[in-house]
């Protein structure tokens, strides 16, 4: 049996960011800004919904290799485990430092590295297309034999493990910042700064980083985000742009070679008639500052009931996507990302919102009637729709004001 325990988590990641947010509250420090986590945890929303469609295909590879080419039939003892715990954190540690070495594979992980903060909903900021490669880089550990499941048990830990080290509020960890990937390691990655890009690319331990020259401790200030800030609150603008540039880029370069290599090649590699490596710039500090929009109040409410819709939706298809018909799922699934690209929208000010949310709440009274005639539950269907109704009443009358948000 299979336990998602990403999904089961859940609670307990919400619970620790409002631990951590309360604690940045009182100690006045401003490590938190709503629109920027809004997005954080809708790339994260965005990312589980689309995994969901994805895990049991991209599984199938790894359990095939075991079933039909396995070299050993390995016992699962405790040894077997701790064996496996490091091949984990070896190969993630590979996987990791190849998805910022290799222009194809940084479009998908870019998404994670966007957020110009740094706290513990920029853990849950995932791409929505990173699992549709990060699986082949563990099929050795199939070939020799390692259980599926302890491989999907430890590949969820050493994920989960991550979550807390997204934080600004824990220093240093003493003699254990030899050994583990710490929250101090873990800001060095996230870094903007020339210095720190490119380093310590560490899972669980960060020996790996020692070993293979890719450490860096932390030291000056630490700058968030990627050398060319997005600059926008749009989840599937986030999971795209990149992809836009590259194919830019193939686009205007003349040689068959030169379009291959825009893909595979590290990022800051141009051809020659483009002007060659562009490095990363350094960090112009005194006129530098961070992606924002002050929305109205108004605004800023709207936004966050859309969020909660989103939230509440994805929530639902999260823990009962395999008792739900694919045509259920892929309603959700679209109602759910129209409501986080109209949470962005309204954030960003953009005209395209109004037109946007029209649309969404069509859709959403057709999300209602199909579940009604699959036989979702009537008293459940009516708090959705009182839920519909309310916020739509509530748009248009705020509607004049956010024309002028």
């Amino acid at each position: 049996m299979k336990v998602d325990y990403i999904a089961l988590s859940v609670p307990i990641f919400f619970i620790l960011i409002g631990i951590e947010l309360a604690y940045t509250f009182f100690k006045k420090l401003k490590y938190y800004r709503l629109n920027d986590s809004i997005s954080n945890l809708s790339q994260g929303i965005g990312s589980q919904l689309v995994g969901l469609f994805m895990k049991t295909v991209l599984f199938f590879g790894y359990m095939y290799i075991f079933e039909h080419w396995r070299l050993f039939d390995l016992p699962k003892s405790i040894w077997v485990w701790m064996i496996l715990f490091i091949g984990v954190d070896f190969f993630y540690y590979w996987f990791h430092r190849m998805s910022h070495q290799v222009n194809a594979l940084w479009a998908a992980h870019i998404v994670h590295h966007q957020s110009e903060e740094y706290n513990l909903t920029v853990a849950l900021r995932q791409s929505w297309f990173q699992g549709w490669f990060s699986w082949v880089f563990y099929l050795p550990l199939a070939f020799i034999g390692f259980d599926p499941i302890m491989f999907l048990t430890l590949s969820s830990f050493n994920t989960l493990y991550q979550f807390w080290i997204h934080t600004r509020t824990i220093k240093s960890l003493g003699v254990l910042e030899y050994v583990l990937n710490t929250p101090s390691h873990h800001r060095v990655h996230h870094g903007s700064n020339p210095k720190y890009i490119d380093r310590n690319h560490a899972g669980t331990l960060i020996i790996w980083d020692m070993m293979f020259g890719t450490f860096q401790k932390e030291e000056e200030e630490v700058y968030y985000g990627i050398t060319k800030p997005l600059a926008s609150w749009n989840p599937v603008w986030a999971n795209l742009h990149y992809w836009v540039e590259l194919i830019e880029t193939a686009k205007k370069s003349n040689t068959l070679s030169d379009k291959i290599k825009v893909f595979v090649k590290p990022p800051g590699w141009f051809p020659e008639k483009l002007g060659g490596f562009k490095p990363a710039p350094e960090i112009d500090v005194v006129n530098y500052s961070k992606f924002n929009t002050n929305s109205a109040r108004h605004a800023m409410l709207y936004a966050v009931l859309l969020f909660l819709i989103a939230l509440a939706s994805g929530s639902y298809q999260l823990f009962f996507f395999n008792k739900l018909n694919v045509l259920t799922n892929i309603f959700l699934t679209a109602y759910t990302i129209l409501t986080l690209l109209a949470c962005g929208a309204v954030l960003e000010k953009k005209k395209w919102f109004f037109g946007l949310e029209y649309f969404r709440y069509a859709f959403g009274f057709v999300l209602i009637y199909h579940l009604k005639t699959v036989g979702f539950d009537p008293y459940h269907l009516t708090i959705v729709g009182i839920i519909q109704g309310l916020l739509m009443i509530y748009f248009f009358i705020i509607k004049s004001t956010l024309k002028d948000v």
